[in-house]
């Protein structure tokens, strides 16, 4: 596949008709600094090097895939798991964090800046600032601070300044609108991080290839395994940074189907959800264009998942044209439904899903009672630690409420 990642973005960073830099013309030359810097330096063989080793010795890569015996008994498909929750720092996000300081590092940066929503890749980011010397800045609604109040703390452990957001709905989105304005006031010493495959080019396609890692080594684990593909991959799909990278070694199989799984919230009314491919439409948002949730002004619309880092009005722009292409096929789970795959991953197989992963593995137990005997392959994106205060508190445990 290797045409595919040759074709897209092309090299004003559009897959089709997605994605592009819609900035101020002060901000595009910072970004075609780092657009420029990134081709040049991340393909040299001193910054491969190193990137390989940080993988290896500090994050602990390759992460396992895992045969989920139990719930394959009890759904019938064969299920089986990519750990990412076993990455250092809990989460696929260290995966482009640690790519993006090494870049920051060889630009001369001074600070990270980035927004977080389940705060996995502000704790990502703040660990890769520890590890390269550099400060780091992390803006977060509160509505997410006080949801994901352990992930908090961690960050303010490594050392980064975590920015309450008040304003709006306090969550994902404004919180990137407020890493902008700060990102604004001094690109000079600054990088924006982004955390997720979103944002004005070079990002979507900086984020997607510091991921491909999981894609790839999930591709040859599984082959490892079983001798064959799997029937099924399955990922979460917010911004779509693990879902991207995932899907990225199996876009060329074409016995393989891809699924994306959008948060179904609590219905399908604008504000109950926010499943921008299922029922968004193009427009532009933060700087480039993909599928948005809009009001009736053409705004971006109020969105909500029982999962922070779900919680976007856009969506990546490689997803945008995948979905287009027919290449993926794109989903929901509902809050109901991730809460039950929460604990029946966590009560089954002794694995705690963080609530954005909780949702793959909920449309992934549904594929499995419908596929009897077909493989289905799940990128377990991060794990629960941070979200089990919520659930309890909201939830309850299930016998509570048998």
């Amino acid at each position: 596949m290797t045409d595919y990642f040759k074709q897209y973005p092309n090299k004003e960073g559009f897959f089709k008709e997605y994605g592009g830099s819609f900035i101020p013309p002060d901000l595009q030359k910072e970004m075609d600094n780092i657009t420029n810097a990134y081709h040049s330096i991340s393909k040299s063989h001193n910054f491969i090097s190193e990137l390989r080793s940080i993988r290896k010795h500090f994050q602990g890569r390759p992460t396992p895939v895992y045969y989920c015996q139990n719930l394959s008994t009890k759904y019938g498909g064969r299920i089986y798991l990519k750990r990412e929750d076993l990455n250092h720092s809990g989460a696929h996000k260290l995966n482009h964090c640690m790519g993006e300081a090494l870049l920051a590092k060889h630009l001369g940066k001074k600070k990270l800046i980035a927004e977080t929503g389940a705060g996995q890749h502000g704790v990502a980011l703040a660990t890769a600032a520890a590890y390269f010397g550099l400060e780091c800045e992390i803006h977060m609604g509160e509505v997410d601070m006080a949801k994901e109040h352990p992930n908090v703390v961690r960050m303010k452990i490594l050392g980064a300044e975590v920015v309450p957001v008040s304003h709006g709905l306090k969550t994902l989105k404004e919180a990137v609108d407020s890493a902008f304005e700060s990102y604004l006031k001094d690109p000079i010493n600054t990088i924006y991080c982004i955390g997720s495959v979103v944002g004005p080019h070079p990002f979507p396609m900086m984020v997607r290839d510091f991921q491909r890692v999981v894609g790839i080594e999930a591709q040859e684990q599984f082959y490892e395994m079983t001798g064959e593909n799997p029937d099924h991959v399955v990922a979460c799909v917010g911004g779509g940074s693990n879902a991207m990278g995932m899907f990225s070694g199996f876009l060329d199989l074409e016995d393989t189907l891809l699924h994306g799984v959008e948060p179904g919230g609590i219905g399908t009314k604008l504000g109950d959800h926010a499943s921008t491919i299922t029922f968004g439409k193009p427009g532009i948002i933060h700087g480039f264009k993909c599928y948005t949730l809009q009001d009736e002004k053409g705004e971006p619309a109020p969105v909500y998942s029982v999962a922070s880092g779900l919680d976007y009005p856009g969506v990546g722009p490689e997803h945008s044209m995948l979905k287009d292409m027919g290449k993926v096929n794109y989903g929901v789970a509902d809050d109901a439904e991730t809460i039950d795959a929460f604990y029946e991953l966590s009560r089954l197989e002794g694995i705690i899903p963080a609530l954005e992963s909780a949702h793959a593995v909920a449309y992934g137990l549904k594929l499995a009672k419908e596929n009897q005997q077909q493989s289905i392959l799940i990128n377990l994106s991060g794990r629960g630690d941070k979200d089990i205060d919520f659930v309890v508190e909201k939830y309850g445990l299930p016998e509570d409420n048998a």
